[in-house]
């Protein structure tokens, strides 16, 4: 693949503020070492649940971005893409959606409740297809999701499914942070046909 016209990357971070060793920030740097363009969401933490604020700087960024572009989302950055993904006419290639949450049950303590979500504008979680091509990367022991809901979310998004076996919620938390598939899969959604929403 010819870097120059590879499509850009857009990371889009989860419910969580910078951190050097979370497998995004990490993908971003080997990304760049390679040649390629790449853009983040900046993330805004656990304090702001404003959904629709979190959506507008996916769309404000996205649209700042000339030519083809892949989304590398984590955890609520999936739920946010599934919201992004119902408003925006931006084409994109594909999206890479690791460990997305179950918002729609009770998280563990620290983690925002239902009532918070519901607030924020989170809920419902858009089940319907995605208008790209997309592959949902789900563990079977991620603390913020059980195996089976992740798998219906990806079966409503029209996604490829990867079973990541047991890797906690993918997060330096769960004891990663390097995670040398993000590329591959990258690299994969980079080769499909651009669709627009």
């Amino acid at each position: 693949m010819r870097f120059a016209s590879a499509p850009t990357v857009l990371v889009v971070p989860g419910l969580r503020d910078h951190v050097d060793a979370h497998w995004q920030t990490l993908l971003d740097v080997r990304l760049r070492a390679r040649g390629r363009k790449v853009r983040t969401v900046p993330p805004m933490g656990r304090s702001d649940l404003d959904c629709a604020a979190r959506v507008e700087a996916i769309e404000r960024e996205a649209q700042s971005i000339d030519g083809p572009l892949v989304l590398v989302a984590h955890s609520g950055g999936c739920v946010m893409v599934a919201h992004w993904a119902r408003r925006t006419r931006r084409a994109v290639h594909g999206a890479l959606m690791a460990t997305p949450p179950d918002f729609e049950q009770a998280m563990p303590e620290g983690y925002p409740t239902l009532a918070d979500l519901s607030a924020g504008g989170w809920l419902p979680v858009p089940r319907e297809p995605l208008p790209f091509p997309s592959i949902v990367a789900a563990s079977r022991n991620d603390p913020l999701a059980a195996f089976d809901s992740v798998a219906q979310l990806a079966q409503g998004w029209d996604s490829r499914l990867v079973d990541l076996g047991e890797v906690g919620h993918l997060n330096p938390a769960s004891g990663f942070g390097e995670w040398r598939r993000a590329e591959q899969f990258v690299d994969e959604l980079a080769a499909c046909e651009t669709t627009t929403g």
